[in-house]
């Protein structure tokens, strides 16, 4: 039997890979881990389209009670459903471990991650530096404006991946992020994005100021700083995206 970890990519529920849709008809039992990111769908849409019941599964489900899934998936097929892709969120990496140690066989099935959706902006994916998250408490946390400088001093672009909470449909928004910069002196261009890998993905190029006041409607966010120093081709997509 095989625990199967599946990135269900960053729409609704037709963006599962054929490979990955075969895996969860083939499990007895199914779950969604629902509190990294969200899809653009309600779960009903997944199990109709799935034709599985699907039971959500929360973040103490996945890294409290993960014996007992790992216990499961010694007896049965088990399929858990990432949105984005497995291992954008590090939580899963100790999910795949437990199943190792324990011997039971685990299959990856990956799908489009915000780590390669970003590319849309036109800014060049090899340029990124480190990624950091800014969360929703985030008054004395410095760590994101440190990763920032650092990346900036090596001309690299930072992916900002902003806090969510989908069980209380709780999301920091673009402009909360913007002033959390500002508070840190940080004045730089910006690129708010919104629902990337969506049919209404939206993605806005400006100062802070604008980017901070416009509207992108519904999460999930991030927001990008680009390096100081940009190829033409990243400079042409960008103005195609400017306020």
């Amino acid at each position: 039997m095989t625990l199967y970890l599946t990135g269900l990519g960053l729409s609704d529920e037709k963006s599962i890979s054929l490979k990955g849709l075969k895996k969860i008809k083939s499990s007895k039992e199914v779950y969604l881990e629902n509190y990294t990111s969200l899809l653009q769908c309600p779960a009903g849409d997944l199990e109709n389209f799935y034709g599985k019941k699907i039971m959500p599964a929360d973040r103490s489900l996945i890294e409290g009670d993960s014996k007992e899934i790992i216990k499961k998936a010694k007896k049965e097929n088990i399929s858990i459903l990432i949105p984005g892709d497995v291992f954008s969120a590090t939580t899963h990496i100790s999910l795949f471990q437990e199943a190792k140690k324990n011997n039971v066989p685990v299959e990856v099935i990956n799908n489009a991650s915000i780590l390669t959706a970003v590319g849309i902006t036109g800014l060049e994916i090899y340029k990124f530096g480190k990624t950091a998250s800014i969360p929703f408490e985030n008054k004395n946390v410095e760590s994101p404006i440190k990763i920032l400088k650092d990346n900036l001093k090596i001309n690299a672009h930072t992916l900002f991946l902003l806090d969510l909470n989908p069980e209380e449909n709780k999301y920091l928004s673009i402009r909360e992020a913007i002033l959390y910069l500002g508070k840190n002196n940080i004045k730089e261009m910006v690129v708010g994005c919104a629902r990337l890998g969506s049919e209404n993905f939206v993605v806005k190029y400006g100062s802070m100021d604008e980017i901070k006041n416009a509207n992108f409607g519904k999460g999930p966010y991030c927001l990008i700083v680009p390096a100081k120093k940009l190829h033409f081709i990243e400079e042409e997509v960008l103005e195609k995206w400017k306020i």
